[in-house]
């Protein structure tokens, strides 16, 4: 019976053995996580049976560190989770290392060739919640998309002495007869830049003209006059105004401009907003993911457009996930149906672009532990061979 117990003692300790070096095999692997070995003693009625290994677990509550790389698509989860992503037999694969990519037809996949899911968006890239998929990045060019709307807001010098318009009449040419001015850059429908720049005129203690014109070109707006109150505010009911011009080869130009929330004080003339819609058309230069998982296109006209949301998917039981190569895992029925959602919500983390996820493997306690198991198999095979001694000494003694 010792000799067993020996011999149980010596599996159960390879098998330890076995999970270590898994361990220090992958201690820079990107999401891995460290397992140990548990054993249980075995007892036949009341005789001792020695040991066996009652399970592997691996150490899901302790995250890796993250390390920043400055690559768009890597990816690591501050938290609970799993990315979810698909193989090329349609088999979910969970896993928690972050380095995705394109691949040739722009679908965005780990770099075992599995495809990351998310939600996808509709032909105007509005996010369709509900059924997850395939994220794909869209390769075609950003159109342009024509001015037609600008929030300005300023401050308008108080100090200014006030010019009376029929005495000196606006001229673009003549500073004197206007205080301060702006040019803004909008696009026509075919992504063609102009010019709109206003001129601004204090008229009054607290009255001010603002005259537009496009391109350099005449006056194509007909004079607003803002009114400000003792404190500085905007007292104008009618703030915002339409600047209206041709473009050559495209649709005519119609601008609202909003000059809502502008001021006066005694300080010089100054630009807080300008922020003017419309751009030119773009190609297509990266993409960047954001801390929620909504995946962008960028351009090279400097917009972005949603292509999708990536999700995450975390379980009641972790531990009862299936390991598969590719340092991923796959649903089992001890580990429950995954509970899928967006990055930061519920129990899920949130994500850390441009960053991975080290190995959670701590390697010196990983020696120590070698060590360790490496006296318990040198122990359990002295006790065969000192079992072997004694059997030997009974055969001599009959």
């Amino acid at each position: 019976m010792s000799f067993n117990i020996a011999l149980s003692g010596l599996d159960a300790t390879n098998t330890e053995l076995n999970t270590i070096s898994n361990n220090i095999a992958n201690a820079s692997t990107y999401g891995f996580k460290g397992a140990r070995t548990e054993f249980a003693a075995v007892y036949n009625g009341m005789q001792p049976g020695g040991v066996e290994v009652a399970s592997i677990s691996q150490n899901f509550d302790k995250n890796g560190s993250v390390n920043s790389t400055g690559r768009a698509m890597d990816l690591a989860i501050n938290g609970g989770g799993f990315f979810v992503t698909k193989d090329s037999a349609g088999q979910l694969l969970y896993t928690r290392s972050g380095v995705f990519n394109t691949d040739k037809d722009n679908y965005v996949m780990s770099n075992t060739g599995a495809r990351l899911q998310g939600y996808s968006v509709d032909g105007n890239h509005n996010l369709l919640t509900g059924v997850t998929g395939d994220i794909k990045i869209s390769t075609s060019s950003l159109s342009a998309q024509a001015t037609d709307k600008m929030e300005f807001i300023a401050n308008f010098d108080a100090t200014n002495e006030a010019i009376d318009p029929a005495a000196i009449a606006f001229d673009p040419e003549n500073t004197k007869s206007f205080h301060s001015s702006y040019t803004t850059k909008v696009f026509d429908s075919q992504g063609k830049p102009h010019t709109v720049t206003q001129y601004f005129t204090k008229t009054g203690d607290n009255s001010w003209e603002v005259n537009t014109l496009a391109d350099g070109g005449k006056a194509t707006a007909s004079p607003i006059n803002l009114t400000f109150n003792p404190d500085g505010s905007l007292a104008s009911s009618v703030n915002a105004y339409n600047v209206s011009f041709p473009a050559a080869g495209a649709n005519p130009i119609n601008i609202e401009i909003d000059l809502s929330g502008s001021t006066q004080f005694g300080t010089g003339f100054s630009v807080s907003t300008n922020n003017p819609n419309g751009y030119t058309s773009g190609e297509l230069a990266g993409v960047r993911v954001e801390d929620n998982g909504m995946v962008y296109a960028t351009y090279t006209n400097g917009q972005s457009q949603l292509q999708g949301q990536l999700v995450l998917a975390d379980f009641a039981n972790p531990q009862g996930l299936s390991k598969v190569s590719g340092t991923a895992w796959t649903q089992s029925f001890s580990s429950g149906a995954p509970i899928v959602g967006v990055p930061g919500t519920g129990t899920l983390g949130d994500l850390t672009p441009n960053a991975l996820e080290g190995s959670n493997v701590d390697l010196t306690s990983e020696l120590v532990n070698l060590m360790t198991a490496q006296r318990n198999y040198q122990a359990n095979a002295k006790t065969i061979s000192t079992n072997d001694k004694l059997t030997q000494a009974l055969f001599n003694a009959v």
